[in-house]
């Protein structure tokens, strides 16, 4: 790519025809994706898309950069192959909640415990949309579906709980119809390690409307925006949140004329875990969403100590792999004369 050539949205854009249910959240995130990648300075020939199975699998048809479609739950050991291999490229992982915390949690965990340099975008709808509507992993208990026809009776999966458990450095949550899902995806390409991005996708067939709490325009107040830096204010300022210092959790406080110091309002540092987990537990309800970033502390990657791993081994050593596969016993096998 010339460097002095200004790509657009369009050239992240494919001549294949998108093909999800009308409606869908998922044309709002590709659009989001694709109109953020200019502004990342991204460059085609050295980015590449890495997807399982499930709807929103089909991302990488849709992006001009390298992809790649994998069986279920196995992007991250993909990526993980492709990232080592050529750790200049840019790696996302397109997945869904079926697909990273159901067959695919295994090699999710082990993804972002190793801190593998990459984006994992998690579209996050509730329900398997693909298979028909079955119950997924982050689906609610009492949720009705084919395979749980009286109500499910699982406990479901908190995405950012599992990440942040597994050893996450960056944790985000973000609305796939939400302007500010674009600063999302930025910061996540900014963190130097596995940026982990859950992002709120209304299946509008199986499961629709149920983020609404938080997501129908009326409920827009329960949105908790987070900002580095900046106190933790919802619902146009008038109400925020402090620290329970005594019971050691977090609750919501009334805000006075904008005085949210004096109400205790506390500022969100990305770099406080116990923070982190708290406001990914807050129960919807008597609390706000916390969306944006919510966890963010580098630590070195996983392939930065592969390689340097193998730099030190091989220092001073030459290649030789004839002599590599001769080492040790070795026997020839002749060839017996043929009998007459």
């Amino acid at each position: 790519m010339n460097d002095m050539t200004k790509l657009t949205a369009k050239d992240f854009a494919t001549d294949q025809e998108v093909r999800w249910c009308p409606g869908c959240g998922d044309y709002a995130i590709l659009k989001a994706v694709q109109r953020t990648m200019p502004d990342l300075g991204a460059d085609p020939s050295r980015t590449v898309f890495i997807s399982g199975i499930g709807c929103s699998s089909r991302f990488p048809y849709y992006m001009e950069t390298y992809g790649f479609h994998t069986i279920h739950g196995r992007a991250p050991a993909i990526a993980t192959g492709v990232k080592l291999a050529n750790p200049d490229l840019d790696v996302w992982i397109i997945t869904g909640d079926g697909d990273a915390l159901s067959i695919g949690g295994n090699h999710t965990m082990h993804l972002l415990r190793r801190n593998l340099d990459c984006q994992i975008l998690l579209f996050n709808n509730e329900i398997y949309g693909l298979t028909k509507g079955q119950y997924s992993p982050t689906s609610r208990v009492g949720t009705r579906s084919p395979s749980t026809p009286f109500g499910s009776v699982d406990r479901p999966v908190r995405p950012c709980a599992y990440a942040l458990g597994s050893g996450a450095r960056f944790v985000a949550r973000a609305i796939d119809v939400s302007k500010y899902l674009p600063d999302v995806l930025k910061a996540a390409h900014a963190h130097k390690g596995a940026a982990f991005v859950e992002i709120f996708q209304n299946c509008i067939v199986y499961n629709d409307d149920v983020f609404a709490p938080f997501t129908a325009k009326e409920n827009s107040g329960r949105q908790l925006w987070l900002k580095a830096g900046e106190p933790m204010l919802f619902d146009n300022g008038s109400k925020g949140l402090t620290l329970d210092r005594e019971a050691l959790n977090l609750k919501v406080v009334e805000v006075a004329d904008g005085d949210w110091q004096s109400a205790g309002v506390i500022v969100h540092d990305p770099a406080n875990k116990a923070v982190a987990h708290m406001l990914i537990d807050m129960p919807i309800g008597s609390f706000p969403m916390a969306l944006g970033v919510i966890y963010d502390d580098p630590r070195p990657t996983f392939e930065s100590a592969v390689l340097a791993q193998n730099e030190e081994a091989a220092a001073g050593k030459n290649a030789d792999l004839q002599a590599l596969v001769s080492k040790g016993q070795t026997w020839e096998v002749e060839k017996e004369p043929r009998k007459a």
